[in-house]
C-alpha cells in the first residue's frame, strides 16, 4: 500500500508563486518516476512536469522556465516550484509515483491564479 499526500496549493495572484508538495508513504520500492499533472474544468489531464529516476527531468513547453520539479529522497517527497502564475495554471495538481509495479495518484490540491 503506497499513500501519496498533496499540500501546497490555494489562491494566488497572476506572477505570484506557489510550491507543491507530495509525501509518500507506505510500502515504496524500486521508483522509476516522480511527476506532476493537472486537470482543469472540461480539460484532459496533461502532464506539467517529471522527473525520471536515473534518467531525464521533461516540462511541458507551457510551464518550461517557470515551474521546476525536485525531489528530497530522505523525506519521500516530491515538489514542484511554480513562478510566474498565469490563470491559465489553474487546475488541480495531481503528484504521480511511477513503481515498476505501478503507478499511483495522490488526492489533488487546487491551484487558482486570479486577481
Amino acid at each position: 500500500q503506497v499513500q501519496l499526500v498533496e499540500s501546497g496549493g490555494g489562491l494566488v495572484q497572476p506572477g505570484g508563486s506557489l510550491r507543491l508538495s507530495c509525501a509518500a508513504s507506505g510500502s515504496i520500492s524500486s521508483i522509476q518516476h516522480m511527476g506532476w499533472y493537472r486537470q482543469a474544468p472540461g480539460k484532459q489531464r496533461e502532464l506539467v512536469a517529471l522527473l525520471i529516476i536515473g534518467g531525464t527531468t521533461t516540462y511541458a513547453d507551457s510551464v518550461k522556465g517557470r515551474f521546476t520539479i525536485s525531489r528530497d529522497n530522505a523525506k519521500n517527497t516530491v515538489y514542484l516550484q511554480m513562478n510566474s502564475l498565469k490563470p491559465e495554471d489553474t487546475a488541480i495538481y495531481y503528484c504521480n509515483l511511477g513503481l515498476r509495479s505501478g503507478g499511483y495518484w495522490g488526492q489533488g490540491t487546487q491551484v487558482t491564479v486570479s486577481s
